[in-house]
């Protein structure tokens, strides 16, 4: 029976038939509330806004995608909602059920990016992580903070790395140096990259920490170069010119020495004249000084003899004539 108004209809179903088109049977459902057998944890929306209650029971929607579908009792799961990584849901390594990745082997986090593998940390001396940090996620998290790399292997401020590669580094660049006859043998673990100068060389980032290394060879020259660890790869960047220091000029060097030798003359020559000035001066002094000094008295001299000669004058008495 339906009766009508002007501004709402209202359906009264027949005995024994309920819901809002009288689909269902009341023997068939447990209340005449249908809807709350539809809410969630006796919330207000019904079948989480993904679905219709019909007969108290949710009918989810479909999607236009027909492998994306709502899912659960209350149409509150789906697969297509989950978290991901390089635009690729569980980062292409899992499921995605009720909006949660389960991750296939070997794989893990919140969207499957996280592997588990080992092998891409370890070392060139087959450790994990140089045996300096912990493999998460198949990337090494140093633990040393003097080590860095992608395996921990570089330490930009341990001694001796440099001289390490030194003599490989010589031989494949140059030809020279201790391992020249062993060169293929011994030094054939990195690339080698040559550049034009110094400024050519790549700088460290933090993706890709390297070394840089002055070396100097037997002939006292000098050649620059980098070391770096790039995933796997060992790399030398090497200047392809030797920085050798400058022959000596020979003629300023003998006008040195000859201009030395005439100074040192001239200054030997000053000095002994000026000491012999300082000489004759102290004798002159020591002259005058004596001659000041000297007294001549001629009553004390034995060999003086007076030039006046007296005789006594026997007519005279005693008065004396002076002849």
């Amino acid at each position: 029976m339906y009766i009508f108004t002007p501004h709402f209809a209202l359906i009264r179903c027949n005995k024994g038939r309920v819901g809002r088109q009288c689909e269902c049977r009341k023997d068939e459902v447990s209340t005449e509330d249908l809807d709350k057998n539809c809410r969630k944890d006796n919330g207000t929306d019904i079948c989480s806004n993904n679905g219709e209650c019909v007969c108290g029971t949710c009918e989810c929607k479909k999607r236009d995608n027909p492998e994306e579908r709502y899912s659960g009792k209350f149409c509150e799961c789906d697969n297509f909602n989950c978290d991901r990584s390089n635009n690729k849901l569980c980062g292409g390594h899992g499921r995605c059920e009720c909006r949660v990745c389960v991750c296939d082997a070997n794989y893990t986090g919140s969207a499957c990016d996280c592997s588990l593998d080992t092998s891409t940390c370890l070392a060139s001396n087959k450790q994990i992580c140089n045996g300096r940090g912990i493999c998460e996620c198949g990337t090494c998290r140093c633990t040393d903070p003097k080590f860095q790399g992608p395996t921990c292997e570089i330490c930009p401020t341990c001694p001796g790395v440099c001289t390490e590669h030194k003599y490989c580094v010589q031989c494949r660049a140059f030809g020279t140096g201790e391992k020249k006859d062993t060169c293929e043998r011994d030094c054939s673990y990195f690339n080698l990259i040559k550049v034009k100068d110094r400024d050519k060389l790549p700088q460290p980032v933090q993706a890709f920490p390297l070394m840089h290394c002055k070396e100097r060879d037997a002939n006292d020259c000098w050649f620059y170069y980098t070391y770096a660890v790039n995933n796997t790869e060992k790399e030398v960047h090497v200047v392809e010119e030797l920085e050798c220091p400058p022959g000596p000029d020979i003629i300023p060097i003998v006008a040195g020495v000859v201009a030395g030798i005439v100074l040192i003359g001239l200054a030997l020559l000053l000095i002994w004249k000026l000491l012999m000035i300082i000489h004759d001066r102290r004798e002159f002094a020591k002259f005058e000084k004596e001659k000041m000094n000297a007294k001549w008295d001629t009553t004390d001299n034995p060999i003086y003899k007076s030039p006046i000669n007296k005789f006594q004058n026997p007519n005279y008495g005693r008065k004396a004539v002076a002849l």
